[in-house]
């Protein structure tokens, strides 16, 4: 059995602020190792649960932020950027059975510590076939499409109900509870780590891959802070203006979606402006 592990820090232990996921700054170092220790937990019980093989992929920011010498010495992990599937790379090789999202939020738009979906701000919105989407929702899809269920999500309260909607069946562990967007009553690591612990060796017999999905059209839409990010976005080929700060794309499966998902967000993100977006 092959775990992979999409390993995300807004949504780890003792996260509610900027500063504590932003590369660089004293507290990013400081919440660095609670990350680590959500991450390592579930690690440790997908092995307790049967595993043979977890392979972690970064899934934050510049993807270079677990500290690999804390991790259990079983565990593997895939570090750095410009990756084909981004959060979830690693599923497209046929060997995995079961993904855990770690660390996950809640989408742009919506409540929860640290919303936002692929860009810390400027999107406002996502939407899948109509339906609002988190991360969480967008990744879910991806690996539907290679047989591969979701079997365990951590991260705040509002995330665990936002999973209830793609991933019904997951075990969930809620390590704080949102207050605001910067505000949240934590647990402790040691209290999160066993909680995860205990929760991913159970979520293990969840890891049966399955028959990949039928290739399925999805439609796409994003909405923006300014309307000049709209015009940005739509340089991507297939990407339209549908609204003075909304795009539309359609994408023949849910791979090139996360895809195209990607160039526009990474487009977007250079024509923002440091002072007026």
């Amino acid at each position: 059995m092959k775990i992979l592990i999409s390993a995300d820090m807004e949504g780890a232990t003792g996260v509610t602020w900027p500063a504590d996921v932003l590369p660089g700054t004293p507290q990013w170092e400081r919440c660095r190792p609670m990350f680590t220790s959500d991450v390592d937990a579930a690690v440790k019980g997908f092995f307790d649960g049967g595993a043979d093989e977890v392979l972690i992929n970064e899934a934050h920011w510049s993807m270079r932020n677990l500290l690999l010498e804390q991790l259990d010495d079983r565990a593997q992990m895939l570090t750095g950027r410009h990756k084909s599937l981004s959060m979830v790379e690693g599923v497209q090789h046929g060997d995995v059975d079961g993904i855990a999202f770690i660390g996950y939020h809640t989408g742009a738009g919506t409540e929860g510590v640290l919303a936002h979906t692929y860009l810390p701000n400027s999107v406002t919105g996502v939407w899948v076939d109509g339906a609002r989407a988190s991360e969480g929702l967008l990744n879910a899809l991806v690996v539907e499409e290679f047989g591969v269920p979701v079997v365990l999500v951590t991260g705040d309260d509002r995330t665990l109900e936002d999973a209830k909607g793609y991933a019904p069946d997951a075990f969930g562990v809620a390590v704080k509870d949102y207050v605001s967007r910067y505000a949240a009553v934590c647990r402790t690591p040691k209290r999160t780590a066993a909680d995860i612990r205990e929760a991913a060796a159970s979520a293990a017999r969840l890891a049966v891959r399955t028959r990949p999905a039928e290739p399925q059209a999805h439609t796409v839409e994003l909405e923006f802070d300014a309307e000049h990010l709209a015009g940005a976005a739509s340089v991507v080929p297939g990407v339209e203006v549908t609204g003075e700060r909304r795009v539309t794309y359609t994408s023949p499966d849910m791979y090139e979606g996360i895809r195209t998902f990607k160039a526009v967000t990474t487009v977007v993100s250079s024509a923002v402006e440091e002072q007026y977006g």
